[in-house]
């Protein structure tokens, strides 16, 4: 990457992704967009920022010529459970977008990552270890739109050589932004939680296992699958990736090991409850280790250590 577009990038993913790429290849080298710009966030204001609604190629294509852009990672999209309550936007937001960023792509001859997930599977797919090509006949819109987008892509670099590269992540956790409408979002919930009011009712029931990626992990492999050597990939755009596996049970006793007097509930969600059990429980990432060598640093003891140590660094909590 020499100039890297990012769309979505005030975003849970974005907004850590381009401080993170700014860092590593300078600050005028990363131009962060969104549809909205937020005054006090650090990436509109520490950097190149432009408003950019995924929806107009046009803008999308001036400001992509403007900053010579040769790559473009597009993180702008409607996660599952906000989604299903509007399907048709997400759907005319999740394909439309990534359409345009395809032709921008196509026109400039940039490199292209964007993310498919774990919400791309369904109920009919294996559920333990889940293979890297398996049946995908997901139960959600914003599932619909990442398997259509997996297959999109792969047309793009086909048809026309388009290099198109992506993952599928599992939920992600993070300490610097806030949950954005997914269902894996009670994962990151509870941390806040049990520092605020040392208690915490899951709307995702007991038993339910889901993988899980903390989000250093998550943009290490972002960079890394950019940055490949692309002779050796043979799957491109929907790498299956995973770092952790629990159910709401486990999670909530590693917290404990650290807030004894945390208490432990449920307040299951039908709506997001459904999705979960239509995803695997567990990811087969084999093909992504062989073909760029994938990796993760944390499990799930090291997270949440990390984790509240964070979020109390931020004044996150009660009596701190």
């Amino acid at each position: 990457m020499k100039k890297v577009l990012i769309t979505g990038a005030l975003g849970q993913i974005g907004s850590e992704l381009t401080s993170k790429l700014r860092n590593e290849y300078g600050i005028n080298n990363v131009i962060a967009t969104d549809i909205r710009y937020i005054e006090n966030s650090e990436v509109a204001k520490d950097g190149i920022f432009e408003t950019l609604d995924v929806m107009d190629i046009d803008s999308m294509a001036l400001i992509a010529k403007k900053y010579n852009v040769d790559t473009i990672i597009h993180l702008a999209s409607l996660l599952s459970a906000v989604g299903e309550q509007n399907p048709q936007f997400a759907w005319k937001l999740n394909m439309g977008g990534l359409t345009n960023v395809l032709e921008v792509c196509k026109e400039l001859n940039c490199k292209l990552f964007t993310p498919s997930s774990i919400a791309a599977f369904g109920a009919s797919s294996p559920k333990d270890l889940t293979p890297q090509d398996t049946i995908q006949r997901p139960s959600t819109m914003y599932g619909v739109t990442k398997v259509a987008g997996e297959l999109l892509c792969d047309y793009y670099f086909n048809k026309y050589g388009v290099d198109t590269r992506g993952v599928r992540f599992p939920g992600l956790i993070s300490y610097v932004t806030p949950p954005g409408g997914g269902t894996t979002d009670y994962a990151v919930d509870i941390y806040y939680e049990a520092l605020k009011n040392k208690k915490y009712d899951s709307f995702i029931a007991k038993g339910t296992k889901m993988d899980m990626m903390y989000m250093p992990d998550a943009l290490a492999a972002i960079v890394d699958l950019i940055e490949a050597d692309g002779s050796k990939l043979i799957h491109r755009n929907a790498f299956n990736i995973t770092a952790m596996n629990f159910d709401p049970e486990e999670i909530s006793a590693e917290i404990k090991k650290h807030i004894p007097d945390f208490e432990f509930g449920y307040n299951v969600d039908p709506v997001r409850q459904a999705i979960a059990e239509s995803w695997p429980n567990s990811l087969d990432a084999s093909c992504a280790v062989n073909e760029w060598g994938f990796k993760f640093e944390y499990d799930l003891a090291k997270m949440t250590k990390d984790m509240l140590e964070k979020l109390k660094s931020k004044g996150i909590g009660i009596n701190n």
